[in-house]
This record gives structure tokens, C-alpha cells and sequence, in this order.
């Protein structure tokens, strides 16, 4: 997927390959400032629970990246986590287009829904919502954990998630 950021260049949308890893990283440790949420994506990646992973690229490389993972739900529903933009490429529309691609690639492959634990104000624009994910039980339950149907409507309004085994070591 293409699309031109705000100063009118070409942001590419595309699965991460292989050769990414080092650059996805990076990636990563400057958005967050340290490297928990990096090795979070290195071993849901070696533990086969990534589902989707893509990056976003500019004529200077790899300046974002977005994972979906797996959790057990009562209906196939996935993780968004981590997105990550460097700083120099925040605010430029990099971390929408991912999560819009993302959800999209989600949808195409029959999930029914995804949970993720954000700023509500960033994450309502793609139709998530704070309301769905209050009768899921989860230790991420609190007022930033959301919900977004990737149909009608997601098939069951409670239960528990839990995400991959992954997140617990995250600090």
C-alpha cells in the first residue's frame, strides 16, 4: 500500500521481511525509549504468535512498524501491539496508515476483532471503543483497554483474554 504522508512523500505500507529485523528495532527502541517493546516483538515473533507485521517506509528506510499477535478470546480475535513510529516521523500520519492496513489485512484473513491498550483519543479514530472491551476480563482491563469488531459486531460482549505469554515479561 502507498499513500503520501503530510510534506507529500511516499509512505510505503508492507509486510516486515526478514531483513527488517535489525531496522524494526531501531524502530521500536526510539519510539519508546527503551528496549522492552523490542524484545516483546523479537519473541512474539520466535513463539509464533505474531499474526501480521508490517513496516512503514520512506526513501530513508524502516519508520514504523505495527504487530498484530494472537490471544485467546471466545472468538479469533487479535493484539495490537506495538505500533511504533520514530520520533522524526510522528505525527505524520506513518502510525494511522499502519493500523489502517493492519485492520485491513486482519479482515481479509476472518478475524472477528481486535483488543488493544492505548490512548482512546489516537485509537477511536479506527472505531475502537472503550465501551466493548468493559465486560472482557483482562489483567489490561482498566480505561485505556478497547475493542474494535472487524464485522458488525464482535460475537460475544464478555470473557476472558488473554494475550500471548509474551506480554507478561513486558515491563
Amino acid at each position: 500500500m502507498q499513500a503520501r504522508g503530510e510534506s507529500g512523500r511516499k509512505i510505503i505500507i508492507r509486510p516486515e521481511l526478514p531483513s527488517d529485523s535489525a531496522a524494526v528495532v531501531k524502530v521500536i527502541e526510539q519510539a519508546f525509549g527503551r528496549k522492552d517493546e523490542a524484545r516483546l516483538v523479537e519473541r512474539l515473533r520466535a513463539e509464533g504468535d505474531a499474526v501480521i507485521s508490517l513496516v512503514g517506509v520512506l526513501e530513508d528506510g524502516v519508520v514504523g512498524h505495527v504487530m498484530l499477535s494472537r490471544l485467546t478470546a471466545p472468538f479469533p480475535a487479535l493484539a495490537l501491539a506495538p505500533i511504533s513510529v520514530t520520533p522524526d516521523h510522528q505525527g505524520r500520519g506513518v502510525g494511522s496508515r499502519l493500523v489502517e492496513e493492519a485492520l485491513k489485512q486482519a479482515r481479509a484473513r476472518g478475524w472477528e476483532g481486535v483488543f488493544v491498550l492505548g490512548d482512546p483519543v489516537f485509537y477511536r479514530r479506527f472505531g475502537f471503543r472503550l465501551d466493548l472491551a468493559v465486560g472482557f476480563s483482562s489483567p489490561y482491563a482498566g480505561p485505556h483497554f478497547m475493542a474494535l469488531p472487524l464485522g458488525q459486531s464482535l460475537p460475544a460482549s464478555s470473557g476472558t483474554i488473554a494475550h500471548a505469554p509474551a506480554f507478561v515479561d513486558l515491563g
